[in-house]
């Protein structure tokens, strides 16, 4: 297992564009945390939109790029990918506000107590109202260690509703993390 860019200590925001690596950074990071600390504790939360779109998948699980543990919490949203499958922009903003009540509801019954959190595509439970709370981001403040990755790019429209909410929920979470590492197009961080 390769070494990781940062530490799995405090909390860690990957960002990027689409096929940067960033679920797949995830994906080493929590393996490596199972490796050096097992899964007592252990929450994943996959919010991740699967679509495939002028031949490119748009997002991705982490199950794809490693075994997620029997053991340890997990929770998967059937996510909608609002700006690429909604008809209009209200259409793709009740999509986003379908995966906030989900994702809202995984949230609920994930352990009140974890010690490493990794959540794959943090932005989807947050994509409908700026003002919305952050809900992923409190529930990761109870962990040692969480990991994040989040879609930056406006290459899904700049202008769109739920782009902007996205764009403010991570800045949010940039403020917030301990450290961001930010990904981008050929970067070796996610290879």
């Amino acid at each position: 297992m390769s070494d990781l860019p940062f530490p799995l200590a405090g909390s860690t925001l990957i960002v990027g564009p689409s096929n940067t690596g960033k679920t797949r950074l995830t994906a080493r990071a929590l393996e490596t945390w199972i490796e050096r600390e097992g899964t007592e504790g252990l929450v994943v939360l996959d919010f991740a939109p699967e679509l495939e779109r002028d031949g490119r998948l748009l997002g991705g699980r982490l199950d794809r790029f490693t075994a997620i543990p029997d053991d340890g919490w997990v929770g998967r949203l059937e996510a909608h990918a609002p700006r690429a499958s909604a008809g209009s922009q209200s259409d793709a903003v009740a999509l986003a506000e379908e995966n906030a009540e989900r994702a809202d509801q995984l949230l609920d019954a994930a352990p009140a107590e974890p010690r490493a959190v990794f959540v794959n595509d943090a932005t989807i439970p947050r994509q409908h109202d700026a003002d919305a709370p952050h809900r992923v981001r409190d529930y990761c403040d109870r962990a040692d260690v969480a990991v994040l990755n989040a879609l930056e790019s406006d290459e899904l429209g700049a202008d769109h509703p739920v782009s902007r909410v996205e764009r403010a929920t991570v800045a949010a979470l940039r403020e917030w993390a301990t450290r961001t590492v930010s990904l981008s197009r050929g970067s070796p961080a996610g290879e």
